[in-house]
C-alpha cells in the first residue's frame, strides 16, 4: 500500500508540474499576442487565483498516468492522456461553466486548437517528468 501512495504522489506531482508548464505556455502565448493573432480571446494574467486551480487540476488529471499504456513513448502517452482534460475543457467547462459556447468557440474559432496543443504540452511534460525520475 505504501508503494501505491508513493507512486500516486509522484504522479500527482508530475501532473501538477505539467499544469504549471501548460499555464506558463498559455500565459506566454497571451503575453506575446499569439492567441490574439490567432483570433482567440485568451490572454490570462498570472495570478494565484488563476494559476492555483490549474496546477491542482493538472495534478488530479495526472492520475491517468496510473494506466499502463504506451510506457515506451512519453510523447504518445502524454498526448493520449491529454485527451481527457481536453474533452472536459471543450465539452463541459467552456460551454457549461464559462458560458463560452461549445468548444469555446465564443473565444474564437481556433480555441479548440489552442486547447488541444496546450493540453498536449501538459501531458508530454508530465510523461517526461515521470520518465526523467525513472517512474516510467
Amino acid at each position: 500500500m505504501t508503494q501505491f501512495f508513493r507512486r500516486l504522489t509522484i504522479i500527482f506531482s508530475a501532473g501538477a508540474f505539467g499544469g504549471l508548464i501548460n499555464s506558463l505556455a498559455l500565459w506566454a502565448l497571451g503575453e506575446l499576442k499569439i492567441t490574439a493573432a490567432m483570433g482567440v480571446k485568451i490572454a490570462p494574467n498570472i495570478t494565484p487565483v488563476w494559476l492555483y486551480p490549474r496546477i491542482v487540476w493538472g495534478g488530479l488529471w495526472g492520475v491517468l498516468f496510473l494506466i499502463p499504456l504506451f510506457r515506451g513513448s512519453s510523447f504518445k502517452r502524454g498526448v493520449l492522456f491529454s485527451l481527457g482534460p481536453t474533452l472536459v475543457q471543450l465539452l463541459v467547462v467552456f460551454p457549461q461553466k464559462a458560458h463560452k459556447g461549445l468548444l469555446g468557440l465564443d473565444l474564437g474559432a481556433m480555441t479548440p486548437v489552442v486547447v488541444i496543443v496546450l493540453n498536449a504540452v501538459w501531458g508530454i511534460t508530465a510523461a517526461l517528468w515521470l520518465r526523467g525520475i525513472g517512474e516510467e
